[in-house]
């Protein structure tokens, strides 16, 4: 089976949705607890989001097949943490955000198991993530990574309270240039529908971290949503209500990025 689609667009702007996957494969679901096999954590309905947009815009999209659970496509391939001294799922996760286990007792993914989902579902994924970023940068000299995110609005074990609507992460600045990042957080403070923060719990994970570049003209931002503002975060069913007005605000920071100059102007 394909492990994740590609839709090539024209502009220089690609949109990854690393978690969008649900999928859990049956030698690994039977090991696994009930609640488990449902893959709660996924982020869930992102592409839903974006793909009417990156229609509009003409830009590419990469989703994968596979739960999060199954791998982690936004952490390092040999399992190095991205927020040292934090607790948090990992490459191949064996607990859920809730800290409940995945896995039945003795059930957990062996070393060898890691190494080949990480060849079979990981390696795919970014192998065909870098060819595109480099040819949309061939193509125009700049190129924009979005990475698009969500997750449930009260995680206790990841952050404290409320985790605000919208979270922009640029790796503290270090992964898109300054005027981008302002012209997102512009963007941000001109509305009062939605709270945000820059660079707050969530500044980007290692695919934002790894692939900005923007003094080679790549520039990656991720935008981790609460899932409250355009779902239901208990049914995990898509709110119709909700979800046209966060399109709308995304859709605002889509058009920032692609209004961006030459990559010797950054």
């Amino acid at each position: 089976m394909d492990t994740f689609t590609l839709t090539p667009g024209s502009a220089p702007l690609l949109i990854s949705l690393p978690h969008n996957g649900s999928f859990i494969p049956d030698d690994q679901a039977k090991r696994m607890y009930p609640r488990a096999r449902r893959s709660p954590d996924t982020d869930w309905h992102v592409a839903q989001l974006y793909e009417p947009l990156a229609a509009d815009f003409g830009a590419s999209v990469i989703k994968p097949v596979a739960s999060r659970y199954v791998i982690d496509l936004n952490r390092p391939a040999d399992g190095h943490a991205l927020y040292p001294g934090r607790r948090e799922t990992g490459l191949v996760p064996t607990i859920s955000f809730d800290g409940e286990p995945l896995y039945f007792s003795g059930q957990e993914p062996t070393a060898e198991e890691i190494q080949q989902r990480v060849e079979t579902w990981w390696r795919p994924y970014h192998q065909a993530l870098a060819q595109e970023i480099a040819r949309l940068l061939e193509e125009h000299g700049r190129v924009v990574l979005w990475e698009g995110h969500s997750i449930r609005s009260h995680v206790p074990m990841l952050f404290e309270g409320r985790l605000p609507d919208f979270n922009l992460g640029t790796a503290d600045g270090a992964s898109c240039g300054a005027d981008l990042q302002w012209s997102l957080t512009s963007v941000m403070e001109a509305q009062s529908r939605y709270d945000f923060v820059l660079n707050g719990r969530f500044k980007g994970g290692y695919i934002t971290r790894q692939y900005g570049k923007p003094l080679e003209g790549i520039q990656a931002i991720q935008l981790e949503l609460a899932q409250c503002q355009y779902m239901n975060e208990e049914s995990f069913a898509w709110d119709a209500s909700k979800a046209p007005m966060v399109q709308s605000m995304i859709r605002r920071l889509l058009e920032k990025c692609l209004d961006q100059p030459e990559k010797n102007e950054i």
